[in-house]
């Protein structure tokens, strides 16, 4: 996992203004439900480049903390240049594995974890380790991908690679998957069980507009380690063959106003008790 993250940092974080318009609205929800407020101590699992981390500095402020947290160093250190070139001293980062932060118990007034539970060997671990990580009281706000009915285009990049690779067609549920968390429910239970309250999942569209369906492609080519790594045996007529064929049927989303790819997101908040 570590590898596969350090192998995109680069396409992911040359993305981030892609990413950051694709997710700007579900991340300002998760934000909010999590409870994030000015002045306040936030951990940010699975960080990524750290656009939801520069979105979290703003928010707290130079009294708050963030501190973004990542299995990939290489990834990590984008996030960190990110943050010093746009000033935010109140950031630091820490190259951990999210079912084992190594951070102290109830340190933290929030906690959020922006599409990346659902890659986790163990996603209810990783949750008890926020939960562990927050203060009592506190909230947490997760990101994940819905299921494959409303995340057609995920359900197209990944079928059309698998097949190309000679794999046999995939559970989309299928652990450490794309849109592993994404039943109705499973989210909610997953909190339950690890220990939060006052749990519940919100819906929220995340179309993806672009220029075309090129300039998505470009994105999922440099940053989708996923899709890669099931296309990275292929020699180079039988990769290209396996992309002209994705940009065909990805073709069904193109509009007057350019490339819309449906998407949808579940945000799920939970509060850790005052009591245990």
């Amino acid at each position: 996992m570590r590898a596969r993250w350090d192998a995109a940092a680069s396409g992911w974080d040359a993305h981030t203004g892609v990413i950051h318009e694709w997710l700007r609205r579900p991340t300002e929800a998760m934000l909010s439900m999590a409870g994030v407020v000015p002045g306040a101590r936030v951990l940010d699992v699975a960080a990524g480049a750290g656009d939801q981390t520069l979105a979290l500095a703003e928010l707290v402020g130079p009294s708050g903390h963030v501190l973004a947290a990542d299995i990939s160093a290489a990834i990590l250190a984008r996030a960190r240049a990110n943050a010093e070139r746009a000033g935010h001293l109140q950031v630091d980062t820490l190259v951990a594995d999210g079912a084992s932060l190594s951070v102290p118990d109830a340190s933290f007034d929030a906690a959020v974890c922006r599409l990346g539970l659902m890659f986790f060997a163990d996603p209810l671990q990783g949750l008890v380790e926020m939960r562990r990580a927050l203060r009592p009281g506190r909230g947490l706000c997760t990101m994940v991908f819905a299921g494959p009915e409303t995340n057609p285009c995920l359900t197209i990049l990944m079928s059309t690679a698998r097949r190309h690779a000679g794999l046999p067609p995939s559970d989309p549920y299928r652990p450490g998957s794309l849109m592993s968390l994404g039943r109705h429910g499973q989210m909610d239970d997953l909190l339950r069980r690890a220990g939060f309250r006052d749990v519940a999942t919100t819906a929220v569209d995340a179309v993806f507009r672009l220029r075309s369906v090129d300039t998505y492609l470009d994105f999922v080519r440099q940053s989708a380690a996923p899709v890669i790594e099931v296309l990275a045996g292929l020699d180079a007529a039988a990769g290209a063959a396996a992309w002209d064929e994705i940009r065909e049927r990805l073709r069904v989303f193109e509009t007057a106003q350019g490339w819309e790819g449906p998407n949808e997101v579940l945000l799920t908040a939970g509060r850790r008790p005052e009591q245990p």
